[in-house]
């Protein structure tokens, strides 16, 4: 009987101390797992996982856009493209991809929130437009569906945030979407018309045989037609485009300076096709409407784009020195000691 009970006594002790060793181990364990770097290594690999999902799901998409969007791209290519209109098309979105990725820099530093429920509703809504666009033939909505699209991938992955980051260069995308034609013809027709009067009027009053119907001009034995490409609608949609990629990206200092940029567009626009149409008078006039036609119309109309954009960089210069002299002044008047 009691070497049982010295046996039990034994097993019961040695049971104890295995219990009591197995509970400082675990004790150690929990102690090392909370030590900063181990749980600095944990945090870094959950983060690394996690940047790996997000790459895959941004790659993802962006391998579904492309594929969704190719035939709207075809179809551009082999029509609006084509055109001295809406030839600037392709550069539109390269340079909103080069914008998108200037944004690189703020991307680092936004903290991501998706919005699940807004970025699948804006992203299935505008999927079903496209569809439904693309099945009529409607090109120009087609077309503009990609911004939504691309904003509700936006918000899917980072939300709102993310969406903000990248507002310009999605903006900036509504210049490659073809305008319709009746908003050409309410500006063309009438600018057309005010072009030829202009050219018409200052011609006849430096004493040349001209006159004018409409948009037809009459000079010495000749009749010409000023057409749209002359209205000038072409050069304006081009330049507004560069215009407002160089305010937002190189004019950083001074929204006087951007608002003034940015309305001096049309005026500039304007000017520049005057003297195209000019050029043209006065080119059929002296060396006749044959040899003007072609080639010399088409250089007028290359001629005519860096015109105005060489009158356009030219204001910027003088917005700069205009600057530097008001902030010259303004400090000597403050720096200048009071009269007695």
């Amino acid at each position: 009987m009691r070497s049982y009970t010295s046996v039990a006594a034994w097993k019961y002790g040695l049971a104890k101390r295995l219990q009591l060793h197995l509970r400082e181990k675990g004790s150690e364990m929990s102690v090392e797992s909370m030590k900063p770097e181990v749980a600095g290594a944990a945090a870094m690999a959950g983060g690394a996982e996690v940047g790996n999902f997000r790459l895959f799901v941004l790659g993802a998409m962006a391998v579904a856009f492309v594929v969704t969007y190719l035939p709207t791209y075809i179809r551009l290519a082999n029509g609006p493209w084509q055109t001295e209109q809406e030839g600037h098309g392709p550069l539109i979105m390269a340079g909103a991809a080069w914008l998108a990725w200037q944004q690189r820099g703020r991307l680092a530093q936004t903290l991501l929130r998706p919005a699940p429920i807004a970025g699948w509703v804006i992203l299935i809504v505008s999927l079903l437009l496209m569809a439904v666009n693309r099945s009529q033939d409607i090109l120009m909505i087609e077309t503009a569906t990609q911004i939504p699209v691309l904003l509700g991938c936006l918000l899917l992955i980072g939300g709102w945030p993310l969406a903000r980051v990248f507002a310009f260069p999605l903006a900036f995308l509504i210049f490659s979407v073809p305008p319709p034609g009746w908003i050409l013809d309410a500006f063309t027709v009438p600018l057309k018309a005010w072009v030829s009067d202009i050219v018409t009027n200052f011609l006849y009053g430096l004493g040349y045989p001209i006159a004018q119907n409409g948009v037809m001009i009459m000079i010495g034995s000749y009749e010409l037609m000023v057409k749209d490409a002359c209205s000038g609608m072409n050069s304006l949609f081009a330049l507004s485009a560069i215009g407002i990629f160089y305010v937002y990206e190189f004019v950083k200092d001074s929204w006087i300076r951007k608002t003034l940029l940015i309305l001096s567009i049309v005026p500039i626009t304007i000017t520049a096709n005057l003297f195209r149409v000019l050029a043209l008078v006065l080119g059929s006039y002296y060396f006749g409407v044959d040899n003007v036609e072609g080639l010399f119309h088409d250089m007028t109309g290359i001629a005519l784009f860096v015109f105005a954009l060489v009158l356009f960089f030219l204001l910027d210069n003088l917005l700069i020195a205009a600057g530097y002299l008001i902030r010259r002044a303004t400090s000597a008047s403050h720096g200048s000691p009071k009269q007695a």
